[in-house]
């Protein structure tokens, strides 16, 4: 079996476990860096009530917290589905540099699990979402902005 087939089974046998055991739905993760296994994840929304606690945002939580990082350059991920699009957005900021999945969003969709709204609305203009965006104090919070970009001991991420 090759090492990367090895470290998927790893994230699917975290997500199987992890499900079974009630922590959450059936997705898991792992965080790969230099053929090393950095950090693993599993979707912990309904144990930790967080809707932001899926499988690949907590694996990065815990690679970013043990590599003392934000930026995650020279990792790859391995997720038991292809991630969702807060998923991939964050695996982006983090600057993972590969995405290895297994199950498709199709699959996840049988069971309940349909990210395809979200991509959808993603793509829309601010006006035509179905959740209001309403831009208010847009002149205070651009001096913050402004303070940032003349700021000298900013760390860029």
């Amino acid at each position: 079996m090759s090492k990367n087939k090895d470290f998927m089974l790893e994230a699917v046998k975290v997500s199987r476990k992890m499900m079974l055991a009630n922590k959450g739905g059936p997705f898991g993760a792992v965080i790969i860096k230099n053929g090393k296994l950095i950090a693993k994840g599993w979707n912990e929304v309904t144990s930790t009530n967080d809707p932001t606690a899926h499988g690949e945002i907590m694996a990065i939580r815990k690679a970013c917290k043990k590599l003392k990082t934000f930026d995650l350059s020279g990792c790859e991920i391995y997720t038991s589905c292809e991630p969702c699009p807060m998923c991939l957005t964050a695996i982006y900021w983090a600057r993972i540099d590969k995405i290895y999945y297994a199950n498709t969003q199709k699959d996840a969709t049988k069971i309940g699990f349909d990210d395809k709204y979200f991509y959808d609305e993603v793509k829309k203009s601010i006006k035509l979402r179905d959740t209001p965006m309403i831009q208010i104090a847009h002149k205070e919070a651009l001096e913050v902005f402004k303070e940032w970009d003349e700021k000298e001991d900013k760390i860029i991420y």
